[in-house]
């Protein structure tokens, strides 16, 4: 079953589900349509499951979880390794789809599949050399704390970064001894469909499975009584998914959406900050989890600040994600621009002011231009909600203290950057910040096993460092005595 998208004009991706081992399963809910959001073609054809699929998914799913987690730890990892290298094989055709469906740059495309492998790879290293630990309990008796696959995990992939975050979850899951069902985005479902296949590959019949389609699908999934509900995407869905764990008794892991903070200092060079702040929210079109979505600068150098990235800010180079010359793709389709624009529209009827881009462009597809908003205050929707797009509301304050104070202050709590040349300042945000990642002086980065934390509304559970793989474990505690006080 190749690859068949060909460009703008070839024939579509035809997606088909994996349930129970057993690829072109299922599909009986109907058809999916994704279009490019560079021009408005068709680009992938998908089967939708039915809530009666999806339950005899986890059927099948039930009848593999045994024999998987009771494979030794060193084969499942070793699995994951031909998974990964197999990921690698595939980039190419794995970033292309990502593009087509979704509208990033190629080459950033590229880097999400990259990240991936290199996830799988860093789970497969990991996971064989986790163990229990024992406990000082009385002389004659043995305690310890016995690690275990979880069983059955369910998880629900978003669409802006759609292969790493994929691997991130299902590596994580898989090579700890759980079973997986996969459900990825409606928006780039030929995306995960290449994936799974890749990953099936290198994998034991049933591990994993494919399901397809829109909400209703993710929703019937997480009604099905499995051990562990994985979701990164939006808030909404997040504590839709939370409401339905609460009823089936499943563990939840969320990442939801966030409104992430950037602080200038008033002690930094404004054209360094006006780069760094460019760079975290026009990347990917602002698509990012962890995008800045709100800016903080210091009355001292907001002027100079502004400017520079306003500068930045129009000399980006807009066009498909396909066009290697692409610096700023589009949304990921019309619905979600016209929400953006209707946020920017209502900032400047409450009195902001739009410096540069803010417009609807003329001709096809879902592009919108680098946005930057000026005289913002801090409670302003366009500050205070998540936007998930190219644009950059300024709030101009007169401390520190009160820009630390603006960006503690949200019902997200993801990640925050502070831009500063003070250590002191440094050493008050990352203890004051209530955030998962605070990052200071580098909008992104950090080391390949930091493990984030968001808090609030932004979510619960450790993603995507070593201690991913505790979440996806339970942990048993055995104690055990000789019988009647005696001896073995």
């Amino acid at each position: 079953m190749p690859w068949a998208y060909q460009g703008i004009h070839g024939r579509m991706y035809t997606v088909a589900q994996l349930i129970g081992g057993v690829w072109g399963a299922g599909g009986e809910g109907g058809e999916l349509v994704v279009h490019d959001p560079a021009d408005g073609t068709p680009v992938s054809s998908v089967p939708v499951a039915t809530a009666e699929e999806v339950s005899k998914a986890v059927e099948a799913a039930r009848g593999a979880a045994e024999e998987w987690a009771a494979t030794p730890p060193a084969e499942r990892a070793a699995a994951l390794h031909r998974a990964a290298d197999a990921v690698a094989a595939v980039a190419a055709e794995l970033a292309q789809a990502t593009t087509a469906e979704m509208g990033k740059p190629l080459a950033d495309a590229r880097g999400g599949v990259d990240a991936g492998v290199g996830t799988l790879h860093q789970y497969a290293e990991l996971a064989p050399v986790r163990g229990g630990r024992t406990l000082h309990g009385a002389t004659e008796a043995i305690d310890f704390m016995l690690p275990q696959p979880r069983g059955v995990v369910a998880a629900i992939t978003p669409w802006n970064d759609p292969v790493a975050v994929s691997c991130g979850l299902l590596g994580a899951a898989l090579v700890t001894g759980n079973v997986v069902l996969y459900k990825p985005s409606e928006r780039t479902p030929a995306t995960g469909w290449l994936l799974a296949k890749t990953l099936d590959g290198a994998l034991p019949a049933g591990v994993l499975s494919l399901l397809t389609g829109g909400p209703e699908v993710g929703a019937a999934l997480a009604a099905q009584r499995v051990d562990v509900l994985a979701h990164v995407g939006s808030t909404a869905t997040g504590r839709s998914i939370a409401a339905a764990a609460a009823q089936t008794g499943a563990k939840v892991l969320l990442e939801n959406g966030g409104s992430d903070p950037l602080v200038v200092d008033g002690n930094v060079d404004p054209v360094w900050a006006a780069q760094q702040a460019a760079l975290g929210a026009f990347a990917n079109a602002g698509q990012i989890c962890v995008a800045v979505e709100r800016i903080y600068v210091h009355r001292d150098v907001a002027e100079d600040f502004v400017d520079a990235l306003v500068d930045r800010a129009q000399a980006l180079r807009s066009g498909p994600g396909a066009d290697p010359a692409t610096e700023l793709g589009p949304l990921v389709d019309r619905r979600h621009r016209d929400h953006v624009h209707g946020q920017v529209t209502a900032a400047v009827a409450q009195g902001a002011r739009i410096r540069t881009g803010g417009a609807l462009p003329d001709g096809p597809g879902a592009h919108y231009p680098a946005t930057v908003v000026s005289d913002c205050r801090h409670d302003m929707p366009l500050v205070r909600e998540e936007t998930f797009a190219p644009v950059a509301p300024v709030v101009v304050v007169d401390s520190f203290s009160e820009a630390l104070r603006c960006a503690a202050d949200s019902p997200y709590g993801l990640a925050a950057t502070v831009l500063t040349a003070s250590m002191s300042h440094a050493q008050r945000a990352w203890r004051e910040l209530p955030v998962g990642t605070v990052k200071v002086n580098a909008v992104f980065g950090g080391a390949p096993g930091g493990a984030a934390h968001p808090r609030r509304g932004s979510g619960q559970g450790f993603g995507y460092g070593p201690e991913l793989l505790d979440e996806f474990t339970a942990t048993k505690a055995v104690h055990l005595e000789a019988p009647g006080g005696g001896h073995w």
